[in-house]
């Protein structure tokens, strides 16, 4: 199938003749007061455009809430009062709406002259694949909506197709965009593919919860070889394995721009491991990559961890709740050891059972990887035992600080390179254990981290222990409370 037979610049009227623009056309009769009849022959003859079809009123002297709310009596909708209080607003959450496609189309009517939202969220709303060619043809003339939500809108296959003609042509400014749950299928993945190889504009892909397989991942890791704009895409909850696996984890390895990827929830397995494996061998771009629940076993750890011995980018590894042993998580740790070029900063097997020699190994990594964190479910045979109780970081912190007449606030910005009150947790964690006026061991750092970053930013954010500086009082009014 050629996905340039999708006809971007082209739609056929009545007399199977093909007339160029059409869509701009269209999206600019919502404000243009006159039409010819040829042009007003041609609206009629469309089922997914957003005309307006009254041609006895003209849009071109209204906007904002009165724009939308006669886009709604064309229509036929009830106007949603929330999109009409907050239309002057940045964000625009619609979602759980019940828009349909007709109330779509109102609402993009309305979008066409907006300049102020910028991040539009219309999450499960059946918009369907009718809706999302309103939407699309809005974006042609919307230049100031970057962000947008539509997922689980069963979108099918037309919807992937009225998205990808906006993703070939790079014809908006969106930067991000989910599309999560919409009935994507095999045939949806060569739309996806080839308007991605030729898209410069998003950089962050949201296309979980869908059904792409082998077919699928051959296509995807194809754009992945190709596409050089994408930083962030979400494949989780797919059917990717086997084949599909090998192929995708392909395209990563040519892939030059990827820096978060979300594989979890697929079927990777142990030869998809080997294939990632080999990926990160070359691929120096990749931060972080989830590969949770993809039944990855110990032989297939050791196989990933035949990349993870050179690669120099990654940081977040997250491959919880695979069939892992502490043998795998030993082999995980170790392959850290040897890496002197590794930068990893976590490691998420949070659903393994370790055993005190795991305890030691990490231990003695985190002399040389002190930024490095590893989650566990626990150590074997001790699990229900009630833990050992040691002292609580923040108040040895605290004790020593008092002791200096020194303040919490500038405990922390000592350590703040940015100035901006926030510091990466894995800088954090290496300062703390290599300090060696306050004493804390691994255990007390960790628990510490997560006390300060309870949402896992990330960064420790300790904006909330700034101290109110006192008001300097204008030196006029010092000098006459001064004399006498």
């Amino acid at each position: 199938m050629d996905f340039l037979n999708f006809d971007f610049d082209e739609d056929e009227d009545q007399n199977g003749e093909m007339s160029e623009g059409s869509t701009s056309a269209e999206i600019l009769s919502l404000t243009d007061a006159t039409e010819t009849a040829e042009e007003k022959a041609r609206e009629d003859s469309s089922d997914t455009d957003l005309e307006i079809e009254d041609v006895e009123r003209s849009f071109a002297t209204i906007k904002g809430a009165e724009l939308y709310i006669e886009a709604c009596k064309l229509v036929g909708v009830v106007p949603v009062s929330y999109f009409i209080r907050n239309m002057e607003e940045p964000v625009m959450n619609l979602n759980h709406h019940g828009l349909g496609p007709k109330g779509t189309k109102a609402i993009a009517i309305a979008l066409v002259s907006n300049t102020t939202i910028t991040h539009l969220e219309l999450e499960d709303n059946w918009i369907l694949g009718e809706g999302t060619t309103y939407l699309v043809q809005m974006l042609r003339e919307n230049c100031y909506i970057q962000e947008m939500n539509i997922s689980n809108n069963h979108l099918n296959t037309d919807g992937a197709e009225a998205i990808c003609r906006m993703f070939f042509n790079n014809i908006s400014n969106i930067r991000a965009i989910q599309l999560a749950g919409n009935n994507f299928r095999e045939e949806a993945a060569l739309y996806f593919s080839e308007s991605l190889m030729a898209n410069y504009r998003v950089i962050e892909l949201d296309l979980s919860h869908n059904e792409f397989a082998d077919k699928a991942g051959e296509q995807l890791g194809q754009m992945l070889a190709n596409n050089e704009s994408l930083e962030i895409l979400n494949l989780s909850w797919n059917q990717l394995r086997m084949k599909g696996a090998v192929a995708l984890s392909a395209g990563l390895r040519a892939n030059g721009s990827l820096k978060i990827l979300n594989l979890a929830w697929n079927g990777f397995g142990n030869e998809g491991a080997l294939a990632l494996g080999e990926a990160l061998k070359v691929n120096n771009v990749l931060t972080e990559l989830d590969i949770s629940s993809n039944h990855i076993n110990n032989e297939g750890a050791v196989k990933l961890c035949r990349g993870l011995e050179v690669n120099g980018t990654l940081r977040i590894l997250k491959i919880s709740h695979n069939p892992l042993t502490v043998e795998g998580a030993i082999a995980l740790v170790t392959s850290v050891r040897k890496n002197s070029k590794s930068r990893m900063e976590e490691i998420n097997i949070s659903n393994v059972l370790v055993n005190e020699g795991f305890i030691k190994l990490l231990d003695t990594v985190s002399e040389i990887r002190p930024e490095l964190d590893v989650i566990y479910g626990g150590v074997g045979g001790y699990i229900a035992k009630k833990p050992e109780q040691l002292p609580d970081a923040m108040k040895l912190i605290q004790n020593y600080l008092d002791e200096r007449k020194l303040r919490l606030w500038d405990f922390f910005r000592n350590m703040d390179k940015y100035g901006n009150m926030k510091i990466p947790v894995a800088e954090f964690r290496r300062t703390m254990l290599l300090q060696t006026k306050i004493p804390l061991d691994r255990a007390q750092v960790t628990e510490l981290v997560h006390k300060l970053d309870q949402n896992r930013t990330g960064h420790v954010d300790y904006s909330h222990f700034k101290v109110q500086e006192p008001e300097q009082k204008p030196k006029e009014e010092k000098e006459e409370e001064e004399e006498p």
